[in-house]
């Protein structure tokens, strides 16, 4: 369901914006039933195994998204000393 749920969610928006929910499983259906009624492609074999997925890797009981951190920028400036 990773590979569907990906496919079907960043047609229109990053990853990033799932990774970033903590939503229980009728507010996970809410949300999947409103993407679709936008556009979001979902067979409606998968319908319910999507929310299940959402549900179970990004709940309300799940620990809040950690971005990944990036290393930092060097300062290629030259020094005015």
């Amino acid at each position: 369901m990773q590979q569907k749920t990906t496919t079907a969610c960043t047609e229109c928006h990053e990853a990033r914006i799932i990774l970033q929910q903590r939503l229980s499983k009728a507010a996970w259906t809410k949300e999947v039933d409103k993407m679709i009624k936008w556009g979001a492609v979902v067979d409606a074999n998968d319908h319910d195994a999507l929310i299940d997925y959402l549900s179970t890797n990004f709940s309300v009981d799940q620990p809040p998204y950690q971005p990944p951190r990036s290393a930092p920028v060097a300062n290629n400036k030259p020094s005015s000393k």
